[in-house]
């Protein structure tokens, strides 16, 4: 199960974190919005596509994922953590609560 973790949490964790990989599971338009820095970005809404890139990731990092509000990571948390990744961490309120440094 992926770990909730709040905004602050997740700034904190990552600054200390040298295995960190920041997964953002929304679509490119809304990726287009903004994102947050350094982050890979593979659409959940792509069902078995999802998976297939999932796939390839490294299971042995930890990795921070993040949607629109939240409820899309969860998902992709619960889903990686049966794929076999151990660490996986769901910012709540997702993008849209964001108030972190972010790209556009």
């Amino acid at each position: 199960m992926g770990v909730d973790i709040t905004q602050e949490e997740w700034q904190d964790k990552i600054s200390n974190d040298s295995n960190a990989v920041i997964l953002d599971v929304r679509t490119e338009e809304e990726v287009e919005d903004g994102y947050i820095p350094n982050m890979i970005n593979i659409d959940i809404r792509q069902g078995q596509g999802f998976l297939d890139e999932v796939e390839k990731l490294d299971k042995s990092k930890n990795y921070y994922v993040y949607c629109r509000s939240g409820a899309r990571s969860a998902q992709a948390c619960t889903l990686m953590n049966q794929m076999g990744f151990e660490t996986t961490y769901n910012l709540i309120g997702g993008f849209m609560n964001w108030d972190g440094e972010t790209e556009e």
